[in-house]
Formats: C-alpha cells, structure tokens, sequence
C-alpha cells in the first residue's frame, strides 16, 4: 500500500472513530440519566471521559493531520470555497467538543462526590442539558462532514 491509500485510510478510520465513539458516549449518557440511577450515571460518566480522552481526543488530531497531508499530495487547493466550509464545520464540532470535554470531567465529578441521586442539584442538570446542547449542533456538523467529504460539492 502506498502512503497515500495508508492516511487515506487512517482518515477514514479516524472520522469513523469521531463519529461513532461520539454517538456511543451521548447515547450512553443520555440512558445513564434518563434512568436516575446514580450508579449508572456514575459509571457512565467515568467512562465517557475515559473514552473521550482515549479515543475522541486523538481522532480529533488525527483527522486534520491526515486531511491537510491528503490534501497537499492530491495538490488540491487551501484557498477554496470547498476547503473552508471544511474548516468551517470542523470549527463548529471543535468550539462545541471542547467545552463538552470539561463538562463531562465536572458531571463525573459531582456524580462521584453525589450521596444520592437528589444531592445532583439544578446545577449538575443544567449542566448536563449544556452538554446535550453543545452535542446537537457538534453532531450536525460531524454529519455535514462526511457529506462534504463524499460529495465533494463545487464551491
């Protein structure tokens, strides 16, 4: 395999790992405290940020490593309307991943420190609607991702 089809592929498999890793940790934390079990919200929420950081965080390096390298041996140009709405979007999911990561970090904390389900007070569940908040418009422009990707709109 030559090193173009290799970052091809690790970029392929990098987004698919954003993308899925992302729908396991909101499904997951949406289930966890849909049941206000606070055993099952504590382990969740350990294991979302254990998961983000492991799997999340380095996809999220990857995927404009690998882009930028594909996009210079392909000699496709930076300065077009394609390549910006491609920093655009990726812009969007990063300004709303970032504080998602601190609040998932506060949310296992106070779940942790929590003696029961109703020491969570408003606060943790503001936070968490925050969270969900961020994620939507984060998912969308994850999506929108892959669709400019395969379609390769003329921009």
């Amino acid at each position: 395999m030559n090193a173009y089809l290799a970052v091809k592929t690790l970029h392929i498999l990098s987004a698919a790992v954003l993308f899925g890793t992302g729908m396991g940790i909101a499904s997951f934390m949406l289930m966890a405290h849909r049941t206000r079990d606070l055993a099952a919200i504590r382990t969740t929420c350990r294991h979302v940020v254990v998961a983000d950081w492991c799997f999340t965080a380095p996809a999220v390096v990857v995927q404009p490593l690998s882009g930028l390298w594909l996009m210079h041996a392909a000699g496709h140009a930076f300065d077009g309307g394609w390549f910006a709405l491609v920093v655009a979007l990726y812009g969007l999911a990063g300004i709303c991943w970032l504080p998602v990561v601190a609040i998932q970090v506060r949310l296992r904390d106070a779940a942790q420190a929590a003696p029961s389900i109703d020491a969570l007070d408003a606060r943790y569940w503001q936070l968490f609607r925050w969270w969900l908040a961020l994620g939507v418009p984060a998912f969308g422009a994850v999506l929108a991702l892959f669709w400019v990707m395969v379609a390769r709109p003329l921009l």
